[in-house]
């Protein structure tokens, strides 16, 4: 048996990176998934991979800034699947590097919507979902930039902090009616956000790498791998929690 077997679960930037590698892996553990993304070519392939394997999966292209766009998303795996069981917010953008006081105001109201806003909604509409069946797991992609500083990117910084705040405060007032609520804090994963930061540097390259203790970047499997550990029954006792997969960046 699957770890996720009956469950239903909504994944948002579903058609790269960590969210490609996490609705793979849950259909593989046997959930039925709804993968999310603005990138309708690249989220119905993924969804056309899971289906060829024997899985079920629906695509739904989504703004995860858009309250109408993030209703209707919930609504679809309600009503393809019947029921909501797990959302995991994973959907983000990286934004343009600059200091703080040369932050566009654009940049920053981009970045805000789309890494914290877009997680907010995604609570919003899926919390009254899982109330309906008793309870479900909510799941938040925030960074270790939410934990540390990173110069040139405060806008990044400020949304995905915001992140496990809100993941906190989510986490208690549900906490009783059985919902679990939980930030996942990667390191440098070697996406293609990452690719498009590094454009080809191969200096930059390997100062990233640098960061890192284990002396190379993550893959977006190891974050699918924690991700289903959240989702799974496996963290019945884990809620309110930011979880740190960074190859011991923030031990440093």
């Amino acid at each position: 048996m699957g770890k996720l077997d009956g469950k239903v679960a909504v994944v948002t930037g579903a058609a790269s990176g960590i969210g490609r590698a996490t609705v793979l892996l849950f259909a593989e553990e046997g959930a039925k998934v709804v993968g999310a993304d603005w990138d309708e070519k690249r989220g119905a392939e993924v969804v056309d991979e899971i289906r060829r394997g024997g899985g079920e999966a629906v695509f739904v292209k989504v703004d995860v800034s858009s309250p109408g766009d993030v209703q209707r998303m919930v609504g679809t795996a309600v009503e393809a699947c019947g029921r909501l069981d797990i959302i995991f917010n994973n959907a983000g953008i990286e934004g343009e590097q600059a200091p703080t006081a040369d932050c566009t105001l654009e940049n920053w109201d981009r970045v805000i919507n789309v890494n914290l806003k877009g997680v907010f909604l995604g609570m919003k509409y899926a919390i009254p979902e899982m109330l309906k069946n008793g309870g479900g797991v909510i799941i938040n992609n925030a960074s270790v930039a939410g934990m540390v500083g990173f110069q040139g990117i405060p806008a990044y910084c400020a949304s995905k902090g915001g992140v496990i705040q809100l993941s906190r405060v989510a986490a208690l007032e549900y906490a009783r009616q059985s919902i679990r609520v939980n930030a996942i804090c990667p390191g440098v994963i070697w996406t293609p956000m990452v690719e498009r930061f590094v454009a080809g540097n191969e200096e930059l390259r390997e100062s990233l790498t640098a960061l890192e203790p284990v002396g190379r970047f993550g893959m977006p499997e190891e974050v699918a791998r924690l991700a289903l550990f959240l989702a799974c029954e496996d963290s019945s006792f884990c809620t309110g929690s930011p979880f740190v997969v960074d190859g011991g960046f923030t031990a440093a």
